[in-house]
């Protein structure tokens, strides 16, 4: 298993990561974003860790983009196991542009092993098209002569793997009342990630952010509506409204977070 360690020099105020969810979770993991970023929290100038959904989004972000553009994009119909798909239309949004700050997890083929992608080292469109090639659905993608698949085969949001920092803020759209039963059982396991990391970086605190029930109602329980574009729609100003809320608890007086806001640096966000 690859880390983000050294990454980024130094041990930055904020941490992201954002989970795997589908087209849903594109939606779900933007609109905390942008409920974050309006409270005062700049969530596109920290590093950032995506895995599936979870790396569009940070991909987005971190090139100045939207859910808007996200939304515009075509996805495709699954099952589509054509060679390219996802790099194609990662490609329309994203281009050839590379990020210091992103990083995505995705599963090697050949060795069934999780590795944590550089975006710095990668071009972000395959990176994406790597990380969110769900097995059987999408075909893998082939990055620096490997083939990949869906960093959430191993794990929905790899926290494990995320990068040091004052506070990590995970996004999780797998966890809690999604689903149900799926989303319990990935709680669980996301738990477990959150424990180790905790234990790794005892001076770091960490805000978990997962569905609500409003947002919980709007998915339902078939796994499959996650890549339901009607109901993403649905979930973008609930999982914004949610943002906002959780947002003006970590900048209210006295927070740890608005004890540090001041250190991070906006020109981060240059790719």
């Amino acid at each position: 298993m690859t880390t983000l360690a050294g990454r980024v020099d130094g041990r930055p105020p904020l941490a992201m990561v954002y989970g795997g969810g589908g087209i849903v979770g594109i939606a779900y993991t933007a609109g905390v974003a942008a409920g974050l970023t309006a409270s005062g929290i700049p969530a596109a100038a920290a590093p950032v860790l995506g895995t599936s959904a979870g790396s569009w989004t940070a991909s987005a972000l971190a090139l100045g983009l939207t859910y808007e553009d996200l939304r515009e994009l075509e996805a495709p119909s699954v099952p589509n196991l054509r060679a390219g798909v996802l790099a194609d239309l990662a490609r329309q949004l994203f281009g050839e542009a590379r990020h210091p700050l992103v990083a995505v997890s995705a599963v090697c083929v050949r060795t069934g092993r999780r590795h944590i992608l550089d975006g710095g080292r990668h071009p972000l469109a395959d990176l994406v098209a790597a990380s969110s090639a769900v097995p059987g659905l999408l075909a893998p993608h082939r990055v620096d002569g490997r083939l990949y698949v869906d960093g959430g085969v191993r794990s929905a949001t790899s926290i494990d793997a995320a990068t040091e920092a004052d506070r990590l803020i995970v996004v999780a759209p797998l966890a809690g009342p999604v689903l149900g039963p799926v989303g319990r059982v990935a709680e669980l396991l996301l738990m477990l990630e959150l424990r180790r990391w905790r234990a790794s970086h005892p001076r770091s605190s960490v805000t978990l952010i997962r569905p609500d029930r409003e947002v919980a109602r709007v998915v339902g329980l078939r796994p499959l509506a996650l890549f339901d574009a009607a109901r993403a729609r649905d979930v973008y100003p609930l999982a914004c409204a949610q943002g906002l809320r959780c947002g003006a608890l970590l900048t209210r007086p006295g927070s740890p977070w608005a004890r540090s806001a001041a250190r991070v640096d906006p020109a981060a966000t240059a790719a």
